[in-house]
């Protein structure tokens, strides 16, 4: 059984995220409507506890989107939690060594693979240990000079879906701003160079790049899986244009 995320992977060039990071009952169904392939669901920065992605998950189980959920760390229990509520698969952020990409992948996974504790949420789901994790992917982010450094290592983690490139904390940490990731030659270098590791080692190159434009970009750099805006930036963008419109205004 594979999840809607490995099926759109798996047919597509490119894939389109959408991204939450506040309790919503409509913007993943918006993101759908709208024609994006995954939404992922913040519980790094955003207002978001794993108890509010399982209600928001058992809501999308018959809306045709992937879903993820970023996570502040590998620890085992947060994992088990969100791929139990049914998520496709979760981003783990700061991830500089291949020890930690190695974690996120053992608490995706049952015995004798990994140390994940069996209790799927979901009826829909199954019970299937065997297939509840091969559904599960994990994807790791690089969004530190440290995590840079040991990108070969870390896309060579047995089980590894991905990387997903931080381009903000890439930047900050190479000693630029974070607005400049994608101005400035160096953090430019760098996004470059994980992308084509991840090709290289048979793993799927992701990023968040906040704006279509980017978007577009990093398409053309070979990168596979995108988010594009989150659901505030969404509306204030809408807001906005729909507020031009009604003054006459020129966008």
């Amino acid at each position: 059984m594979t999840s809607r995320l490995q099926d759109a992977l798996a047919g597509k060039p490119h894939v389109w995220g959408g991204w939450v990071v506040g309790p919503t009952v409509i913007g993943p169904e918006e993101y759908a409507a709208a024609g994006y392939d995954y939404v992922g669901f913040d519980v790094q920065h955003g207002y978001l506890s794993d108890a509010d992605v399982a209600l928001m998950l058992r809501r999308l189980e018959h809306v045709p989107i992937a879903t993820l959920v970023r996570l502040p760390d590998a620890a085992p229990a947060p994992i088990g939690r969100v791929l139990d509520a049914g998520a496709d698969g979760v981003i783990i952020a700061m991830v500089e060594s291949a020890a930690a990409a190695a974690a996120a992948v053992a608490a995706s996974r049952y015995v004798p693979d990994g140390i994940r504790s069996f209790g799927p949420l979901r009826a829909s789901l199954g019970l299937d240990p065997v297939e509840l994790q091969q559904r599960a992917s994990v994807f790791a982010m690089i969004e530190t000079a440290a995590g840079l450094a040991a990108v070969d290592e870390i896309c060579a983690v047995d089980g590894l879906a991905g990387i997903y490139v931080g381009p903000a904390d890439l930047a900050l940490s190479m000693g630029h701003g974070p607005t400049q990731a994608f101005s400035t030659p160096e953090v430019l270098d760098a996004i470059g160079r994980i992308q084509r590791v991840a090709t290289e080692a048979g793993v799927v190159s992701a990023i968040h790049a906040n704006v279509g434009t980017v978007g577009k970009s990093v398409a053309q750099k070979g990168f596979q899986m995108i988010t594009l805006a989150s659901e505030s930036q969404a509306l204030r963008r809408g807001a906005a244009a729909h507020l031009a419109d009604a003054r006459g205004e020129t966008p």
